[in-house]
């Protein structure tokens, strides 16, 4: 069975089902998109973990992570294995050092656990054939990965306040920053962590 690799391109919130979210995973070695829709929590953990956020209280999937590493098991791949009746179907590929073992999961906790422990997301080719879209039929509907990332958190802020938040944030000093940043990781406001973050990272 030939694997193909992907690569995480955005997050964004689904147009289609209010309150989920749509995670688009690109080939790497083409120009084939799987889009795949997400849970919001699941989206939420993604996002924290591409944007390097440390949440004050652990999520559930920074727990399996903990837990495995106390059992010393590690994951070595997330695979998305099957594609039945428009639900996808994946396994977290693990090893203890001794004996390889698959657990099924969701693409959304896999994809999220699989980003803790860094390891390749692949797929197969009866999955891309079926649901995989071509880049030429996206071109006009993409937007930059970098900024539906950022967005990727709450589906409910508008663009009038997103555009407000930034200029009231562009004229905040840095130690006041800091501290919105405490307050904002304390409230589990990760989208606003995430946006306050990136003044920080501006002004260094």
């Amino acid at each position: 069975m030939k694997k193909i690799q992907l690569e995480i391109l955005g997050l964004s919130s689904s147009q289609s089902q209010t309150g989920s979210f749509a995670l688009v995973l690109g080939e790497r070695e083409g120009n084939r998109r799987l889009p795949i829709i997400i849970g919001m929590f699941e989206a939420q953990s993604i996002a924290i973990q591409i944007e390097k956020i440390n949440p004050n209280r652990p999520l559930t999937h920074d727990l399996f992570k903990t837990f495995a590493e106390q059992m010393n098991v590690s994951i070595t791949e997330i695979l998305i294995s099957d594609l039945k009746e428009g639900v996808f179907y994946s396994k977290i590929m693990c090893t203890d050092g001794v004996k390889d073992f698959e657990l099924d999961a969701r693409p959304s906790d896999a994809i999220a656990i699989g980003l803790r422990f860094g390891v390749p997301i692949y797929t197969v080719e009866s999955v891309l054939s079926e649901a995989g879209i071509i880049l030429s039929d996206l071109e006009d509907e993409e937007e930059d990965s970098s900024e539906m990332l950022k967005s990727s958190s709450s589906s409910a802020s508008t663009s009038s306040n997103t555009s407000s938040s930034k200029e009231s944030l562009s004229q905040t000093s840095v130690d006041e920053l800091n501290k919105l940043l405490n307050d904002a990781l304390e409230k589990e406001d990760y989208e606003r962590a995430a946006k306050i973050r990136d003044e920080l990272n501006k002004r260094n």
